[in-house]
């Protein structure tokens, strides 16, 4: 049996969020504004995507499918760096690169060598796989960045004291780097060891509420979780990469060492000048 929404349906759902506007006022918190704008803009974009994929069906164009691609790509690279509290010049370049060639790489892997498809361009696997990827991969690559810039500037002093140690730059901050992704790899571990037992993903639920065989449903979970986590590892990694890079210059010295030297070249002068 399938189900077809009408828009009565959508406006019933949508009635729903007058709920959660309730709780909010009552407990001041503040989010009515809030949740406005993203119930308006959950339909908005949602819609107009709806329009735009089922024109790219139709035409099946490699050209076409390779500018939504391209788009999607950019659009979760910035929406990765809006999310990090602490910017640096180039962050949204290396946020762009952690989430592009981990979502790219492992969405090739997927349609070329995993599910074969013929072409490959063909919107209604590659489109659906890499928003899938996208979107979970943004939220680790985020994580990841956040922390370990919050962290770098936190422990300056420990990295500091390491490379005065002379420990080498990566030595020096290993330990960061480590934390740091995986903070932004629990999300994703976490939905993996409740899959199927507390939760059921939403591509799962919505290929079974389609009408789709619920075992071939649960085959491109299980394909879909490993894709998301190789992505989130590999983007999270690529990000941490990057970010210990805009952290050293081209010797490999780490800014801090510029502050060490500054600070032992003021105390032998001052010891000199006594």
């Amino acid at each position: 049996m399938q189900i077809f929404l009408t828009y009565s349906d959508i406006a019933l759902a949508s009635s729903l969020i007058i709920i959660v506007l309730l709780i909010s006022w009552r407990l001041r918190l503040r989010l009515s504004k809030t949740l406005l704008i993203a119930a308006l803009r959950t339909i908005i974009q949602l819609s107009f995507i709806g329009l735009i994929l089922a024109w790219i069906f139709a035409r099946e164009q490699w050209y076409e499918v390779l500018l939504i691609l391209t788009v999607m790509t950019l659009i979760a690279g910035s929406a990765a760096k809006n999310r990090v509290k602490r910017s640096y010049k180039g962050l949204l370049t290396d946020t762009l690169l952690a989430v592009g060639i981990s979502a790219i790489l492992v969405t090739a892997i997927a349609i070329i060598a995993i599910l074969n498809v013929q072409p490959w361009y063909t919107p209604q696997f590659i489109i659906p796989i890499l928003g899938l990827i996208l979107g979970n991969s943004l939220t680790a690559i985020s994580l990841t960045s956040n922390q370990l810039i919050e962290s770098f500037h936190e422990q300056s002093g420990r990295i500091e004291m390491m490379l005065s140690l002379s420990a080498k730059p990566f030595e020096a901050v290993h330990e960061q780097i480590k934390a740091a992704i995986t903070n932004g790899m629990t999300p994703t571990l976490n939905s993996m060891l409740v899959v199927g037992i507390v939760s059921l993903p939403g591509m799962m639920t919505g290929q079974i509420l389609a009408g789709a065989d619920p075992t071939q449903a649960v085959r491109y979970q299980i394909v879909t979780m490993f894709l998301i986590c190789v992505s989130s590892t590999l983007g999270c990694t690529i990000s941490a990469l990057l970010i210990y890079r805009r952290f050293f210059n081209k010797k490999r010295s780490i800014y801090f060492t510029a502050i060490i030297l500054a600070s032992t070249f003021l105390c032998v002068l001052s010891a000199h000048q006594y």
